[in-house]
């Protein structure tokens, strides 16, 4: 509705905040699916990354898994002791055979040496896409261990809202997360990212201000305190 940048008339502001907060009041309690659904996506993430590990460690006969941390140990040992794991891997030099015709006209066979330029590329891209790998490993982890903090409290969603949209009242934000679920609060957490600063802390008081002229306490199911997902 264009309301990121949140530059439109007073009246179509007014009007596309309205539709905005009767969409959160009639859906309110039941985002938890969308939700979920999101966290799902970033288990997936997750079990991404670690397959590609696997795969390609099996890729390499089982050389990939280890293959940053030996590059690590190789540029941290001493000259004379250091063999290098990317030659293991990728060999830029190998024994090559080629036939050309002797000055009698017989075919002759010579050995000779040959280099591997792209070798020399390749393994400047597996070792990158390893440290790629480890790094999108340990934040995913995060995330999901940040993603379970906020499922099983709701305290955290509230500092987590007063933290990130200081513009809205604590008071409305601890009403709302009080009265709603956790699949509302990552909607509003999600509108609060899209939404233009000034509008989203409109949006959030008036929906505060329906709950509390609302009796949310003959619902069932309802508690009282800080509801959990």
């Amino acid at each position: 509705m264009d309301l990121d940048v949140g530059v439109c008339s007073e009246i179509e502001k007014k009007q596309k905040k309205k539709l905005m907060i009767d969409y959160l009041w009639e859906n309110l309690r039941y985002n938890n699916w969308y939700a979920y659904k999101y966290f799902f996506c970033e288990v997936l993430a997750l079990l991404n990354v670690i397959g590609q590990m696997f795969l390609m460690d099996r890729f390499f006969d089982g050389a990939f898994l280890t293959y940053g941390i030996k590059v690590i140990e190789f540029l941290n040992s001493d000259d004379e002791d250091r063999v290098d794991p990317m030659v293991e891997i990728f060999p830029r030099m190998t024994k090559c055979s080629f036939r050309k015709f002797g000055v009698s006209g017989d075919l002759e066979k010579h050995d000779s040496l040959c280099i591997l330029p792209l070798n020399v590329v390749n393994e400047k891209i597996y070792i990158f896409l390893w440290f790629w790998f480890i790094i999108l490993l340990v934040l995913t982890s995060f995330a999901l261990v940040f993603r379970v903090i906020i499922i099983f409290s709701p305290r955290m969603r509230v500092y987590l809202l007063r933290m990130r949209y200081r513009l809205v009242r604590s008071d409305a934000i601890d009403l709302i997360v009080r009265r709603s679920k956790m699949g509302d609060w990552f909607l509003f957490y999600m509108l609060g990212e899209n939404v233009d600063s000034i509008i989203f802390r409109d949006v959030l008081h008036e929906l505060a201000n329906k709950l509390a002229r609302h009796n949310f306490h003959h619902i069932s199911g309802f508690k009282g305190d800080m509801q959990e997902p």
